[in-house]
């Protein structure tokens, strides 16, 4: 059984960015990393704990024609795509003693070590949510758990993931 994903009890108030900092990281993840532009990811918000995003149903993004539903392809790429914004949001948060630009440098060599998705159910929706969040942040490695769901929050798809930080 699939456990979505609840925020951790917080010891302390939640952290907030600074918007120079939410505004680069949203450049980054949106504009500069064009692949995401091309599955239309948005994010929709961006925590230490955990980040959100949306993207839309359209045509391109069709996997079986006959039933038009979205090609697990996307919602791998997705997955991973948004594992590593919770990556990146969960470094920022640790280094908030550094300027915003400072923190944005840090994410150079963020990449994928491994992925695994499973598909729980065809993904048929108007628009699709998309969570992440870090379980571990080490100082190499960072563990993450994402989640695919549609517009009526069932859930189609689950991911974990490692990636490589330094």
């Amino acid at each position: 059984m699939t456990q979505a994903l609840t925020p951790r009890p917080q010891t302390s108030p939640a952290l907030e960015f600074e918007e120079e900092f939410v505004a680069g990281l949203k450049s980054i993840f949106e504009e500069k990393i064009v692949f995401n532009q091309l599955l239309g990811l948005k994010i929709t918000s961006l925590k230490a704990e955990r980040v959100t995003a949306r993207i839309d149903m359209r045509h391109e993004l069709v996997g079986h024609y006959a039933y038009n539903r979205i090609h697990g392809g996307v919602i791998s790429a997705g997955l991973d795509a948004m594992g590593g914004l919770a990556v990146m949001a969960a470094i920022g948060a640790r280094h908030m003693d550094e300027a915003p630009l400072q923190r944005l440098q840090r994410f150079i060599k963020l990449g994928t070590i491994d992925l695994r998705v499973d598909y729980l159910r065809p993904g048929i929706s108007e628009y699709f949510e998309l969570r992440a969040e870090v379980l571990r942040l080490g100082s190499r490695v960072a563990s993450t758990r994402m989640e695919f769901l549609g517009a009526d929050g069932k859930l189609f798809s689950t991911a974990a993931a490692a990636y490589i930080v330094s």
